[in-house]
């Protein structure tokens, strides 16, 4: 892909991001059941689920807040321009919940803000963990499944620690996740 074609994309994706944050804001309307709080060092990021088009990842992700499995785990490959990736309780990249959810791939694409299953090899071996979208992915589109999209605070995805563990050191950690409809 050309120079062009990234920039067109990146422009594109931008804008995407723009206008569904602006439509969702104005919505008020939300499906607190299907709405994540995921709480950084900076602050509070939210992120709106697709149950409609991931339901069996949303349902398991639900499972996994509500059991407070993400509280206290780190973000251990953290890519500028790319995504930043946790949920594994090794903090190494390796570990998971025990449970693979089977792929549900769609014609979202992967769109800064972008919530989206990680996996090895197999398609059919996504977990607990995930990664949000930094910048435009495109190739990662019908790849990986998409489960969801930040709506508020991707300023404070933008300040995670940058790097890889091992070589990062001290990563940033979720502080807690929670479905906003258990939140008072």
């Amino acid at each position: 892909m050309n120079i062009f074609m990234k920039m067109l994309l990146k422009i594109i994706g931008s804008l995407s991001l723009l206008a569904l944050t602006s439509l969702s804001s104005a919505a008020q309307t939300t499906d607190l059941e299907n709405t994540l709080y995921l709480d950084l060092k900076d602050g509070r990021v939210t992120i709106e689920m697709y149950p409609d088009v991931a339901p069996k990842t949303v349902m398991r992700i639900k499972e996994l807040v509500r059991q407070g499995f993400y509280d206290g785990l780190t973000f251990h490959r953290v890519i500028p321009g790319f995504m930043a990736q946790g949920g594994d309780p090794d903090g190494t990249g390796m570990g998971g919940s025990g449970q693979h959810i089977d792929a549900e791939f769609s014609e979202l694409t992967h769109l800064k803000g972008s919530v989206s299953m990680a996996r090895a090899d197999d398609i059919n071996s996504a977990d607990s963990q995930f990664f949000i979208v930094l910048d435009v992915s495109a190739h990662l589109d019908g790849k990986y499944t998409i489960w969801g999209r930040v709506i508020g605070g991707m300023k404070y995805v933008d300040r995670i620690r940058q790097g890889v563990v091992p070589e990062l050191q001290n990563p940033d950690k979720i502080i807690k996740m929670q479905v906003a409809a258990d939140v008072e």
